[in-house]
């Protein structure tokens, strides 16, 4: 059997590529954790999360400090057993976005490890459901871009096979969104889908009120119209629109998706592997949802994310945001607006590690049990 014998800890600041502002906060850069496990058969594995802007270090820290000398000796392949024991050893902060984000980072490299030495690419380790997903694009719907630009993005987008486009919402009055909508509607036609994102900007009267714009314009999904704690209003506004509801990516455990899922709150869960706490619980929430005959649409995280959507039935769509482009080497591989997972061996993500050690803002090694 073999063991976990170290376990190095990265972390880099990723500016993004465009100026990303939404209805409650615009953020310029991304620090992610990186950790990589390596084994007593020499094999190795390597996982990741991210925060918006602040909070890296004290995700990185909670891994030094607590989870990652608890794993050396132990077996990697228990990755359940595994997950729940760093649960047990964090419960005094659970459920929280930092030992969820740090959870993720180690449990991601785990799995990255196992499917290497079983020579088996994630997406196939996981159910191999499909070989491709389409993508709809979030990059050119920013709040602050003006209406123009949203066209021209959008448009661009469908010229590339693209089969929709997500638009951030939230202006200060009803009839701004609604004309920016109305002018992609408009350039894109009605085979295209919109979706919209409002960040959890809205009371519960205002967005059943933007709700009617919504369903005017023929909108696929209203993303985070309230605070994501808010499960009683979310159940009250899927009961008076037609517009499917989504949300997902403020949540930290299985119990609070478990939740959504049985008031009938939610209509398209966005899972996301950083905040869920990892490849485990992502994969435990998709087939919990499917149960639930409900879609799932991952937030973030597409080079992850990718392989999880083609491995589980009840996926739809993969959100095009390129996060890790400066650190990889190949890139995710994009046909006709569709997405095609690696079939190398982990993860599928080809990091470029001579980038990452020259851009890294902190380093550094376990190989020592608590």
């Amino acid at each position: 059997m073999a063991t976990i014998t170290r376990i190095e800890l990265t972390m880099v600041d990723l500016v993004p590529k465009v100026r990303r502002v939404d209805a409650i906060q615009s953020f310029v850069s991304q620090e992610t954790p990186l950790v990589t496990i390596y084994d007593s058969d020499g094999a190795s594995g390597t996982g990741y999360s991210y925060t918006i802007g602040t909070g890296g270090p004290s995700v990185v820290a909670l891994i030094k400090q607590a989870l990652a000398p608890a794993l050396i000796g132990k077996d990697p392949d228990r990755i359940d057993g595994l997950w729940q024991d760093m649960l047990l050893a964090t419960r005094a902060t659970a459920v929280g976005a930092i030992t969820s984000l740090a959870m993720a980072a180690v449990d991601t490299a785990l799995w990255d490890l196992k499917c290497k030495k079983a020579g088996l690419p994630l997406w196939k380790a996981a159910g191999g459901v499909r070989e491709s997903i389409p993508l709809y694009t979030t990059e050119g719907g920013w709040l602050h871009i003006e209406t123009d630009s949203l066209v021209s993005d959008a448009l661009e987008m469908q010229a590339q096979g693209f089969k929709g486009a997500k638009l951030k919402i939230g202006r200060e009055h009803i009839s701004e969104d609604d004309a920016r909508l109305k002018a992609v509607r408009a350039a894109v036609g009605d085979g295209f889908e919109i979706m919209t994102d409002a960040n959890q900007s809205f009371s519960l009267s205002e967005a059943k009120r933007r709700a009617k714009v919504l369903e005017a314009n023929g909108i696929a999904w209203f993303e985070e119209p309230l605070p994501a704690d808010d499960l009683a209003g979310h159940a009250q506004l899927a009961r008076s629109t037609s517009v499917p509801i989504a949300v997902g990516e403020s949540m930290y455990s299985i119990s609070q998706f478990k939740d959504y899922l049985t008031a009938g709150a939610a209509s398209i869960l966005q899972v996301d592997v950083a905040r869920i706490g990892g490849i485990t619980p992502w994969l435990k929430v998709a087939h919990m949802a499917e149960a639930h005959n409900v879609t799932v649409c991952p937030h973030f995280l597409m080079e992850l994310h990718l392989s999880l959507v083609c491995a589980i039935p009840n996926a739809k769509w993969l959100e095009y945001i390129p996060q890790l482009d400066l650190i990889t080497g190949q890139k995710m591989r994009i046909e006709d607006g569709r997405a095609y997972p690696s079939d190398a061996s982990g993860l599928g993500i080809d990091w470029d590690w001579d980038v990452i050690e020259k851009t890294a803002l902190m380093a550094d090694t376990i190989t020592e049990r608590a």
